[in-house]
């Protein structure tokens, strides 16, 4: 059986982590759709369990919490009943640390307080003191933080108002924000450090890199299982690839994670190596 060379698997990940689709990406590398998928999977399920080894004991002090919506396999209000419970609206909740920019939590799941304990439980695994968290007004991450964390924290809500939608925009187009009223949940949180720009824009850098959000078009995630290891390969590039513009390092350098910028060669390195251990 043939086997991929290191550079032909580099191009591959490069490709992926670029916003091209599994099929785009055969087509480019000249290889077999199936043999990107499996090389996806692998190096997708070895850049989840690095950052989940890795991200531990961290030092952020400001945390911003969201939640980003898509779906697998069929929107839900078009998902067989064969499929229910397997397939429809996923939610990915995602949390930056304002200062280095690294996204050391995210979860896959429904947009329910179930998800929402298990992402902050998990999250709050992962510092070594004492932060600032804001998240949108969503109510079921007031249970959540305080489970999580109980009083040892300074938690702050900002609820965005929306006017009225513009008739024939509702589709495509958000309401118009205006306003935002910041709320003291708990503890004393700093009021010029409530906001959650930074992970709005995070969703949007999502959107535009990994090519299963893209709206309108067919390459959404058939299986939540892939839909999940996409994510795990965008935040592997994302924070240790991706040199910040603002900050001039990655994410991962900047939480002092990381002492260099990785390249893909590394993320495939890792991959090999656990192939040759296994051998």
């Amino acid at each position: 059986m043939n086997k991929l060379n290191h550079a032909k698997r580099v191009q591959i990940i490069n490709l992926l982590v670029e916003g091209n689709s599994m099929r785009a990406t055969a087509r480019i590398a000249d290889v077999a759709f199936n043999t990107v998928a499996k090389l996806f999977i692998d190096t997708a399920r070895m850049c989840a369990d690095y950052q989940d080894r890795t991200f531990r004991k961290l030092t952020c002090k400001k945390l911003q919490l969201d939640e980003i919506w898509s779906f697998v396999y069929a929107k839900q209000k078009n998902v067989p009943d064969e499929k229910r419970g397997q397939a429809g609206d996923i939610w990915t909740w995602v949390a930056i640390d304002a200062d280095s920019k690294l996204v050391p939590s995210w979860r896959i799941g429904s947009r329910d307080a179930r998800t929402a304990c298990e992402f902050v439980d998990d999250l709050a695994s992962r510092l070594a003191h004492r932060v600032q968290i804001t998240s949108d007004g969503y109510r079921p991450y007031l249970q959540a933080v305080e489970g999580a964390f109980g009083s040892n924290v300074d938690f702050a809500q900002l609820v965005k108002l929306y006017g009225d939608t513009v008739e024939g925009q509702k589709r495509y187009s958000p309401p118009v924000c205006t306003g935002a009223v910041k709320s003291v949940v708990m503890g004393n949180p700093d009021a010029c450090c409530i906001s959650t720009s930074y992970v709005e824009r995070q969703n949007l850098t999502m959107r535009m890199s990994i090519r299963r959000f893209t709206r309108l078009t067919n390459a959404f995630s058939k299986k939540i299982e892939n839909h999940a290891l996409s994510v795990a390969l965008h935040y592997m590039h994302y924070n240790f690839c991706r040199v910040h513009k603002t900050l001039r390092v990655t994410p991962a350098m900047a939480a002092g994670v990381s002492d260099h910028v990785w390249t893909i060669d590394e993320i495939v390195a890792l991959v090999e190596q656990a192939e040759a251990q296994s051998k």
